[in-house]
């Protein structure tokens, strides 16, 4: 049985108990793509009934997406990102970049993502200082953070 990363202070954890599962990355991807039907993450994905009900519904739990009666003649939902889904833009362009580089390799994008208004690829994300200018990995330091726990502490005063 896995054991639940919902209550380990830790950001990264946290986010996983939410995030942590291939289909619903695909969920998500999909979701920004304008998937909106449950038919049309069905058939787009490939996915089960019960898995695709099941991660769905965790993503509403979450307050990732929210399930909106769109139904005209009867009841039909659609499933539409919410402000907190909508912020998960960069960890998926992200993930995307990560996988064009080193899975697909440059020239062999399976989608790229471009600027509307110029038609242009996006820049790949890169974490910058204050200033905007890049932040090398090797500059990159970690410190306990203001909800950091006594478990937290402890481990950074061991280091």
């Amino acid at each position: 049985m896995r054991r639940s990363l919902g209550d380990w202070n830790c950001s990264v954890a946290r986010t996983l108990e939410v995030l942590g599962d291939g289909w619903t990355m695909l969920i998500l991807r999909d979701a920004f793509l304008g998937t909106r039907r449950f038919a049309d993450f069905e058939a787009a994905l490939g996915i089960s009934k019960n898995i695709l009900t099941k991660r769905l519904q965790h993503l509403v739990d979450h307050g990732v997406m929210e399930k909106v009666d769109a139904g005209v003649h009867g009841t039909r939902f659609e499933y539409l990102l919410t402000r907190k889904g909508k912020d998960l833009l960069t960890v998926v362009t992200a993930l995307r970049q990560w996988g064009d580089r080193w899975e697909f390799g440059p020239g062999n994008e399976p989608i790229l993502v471009v600027d509307q208004a110029t038609g242009d690829p996006i820049e790949p994300v890169r974490i910058r200082r204050v200033d905007g200018t890049p932040v090398p990995s090797r500059d990159l330091g970690v410190r306990p953070g203001p909800g950091a726990s006594e478990d937290t502490l402890r481990r950074f005063q061991e280091r």
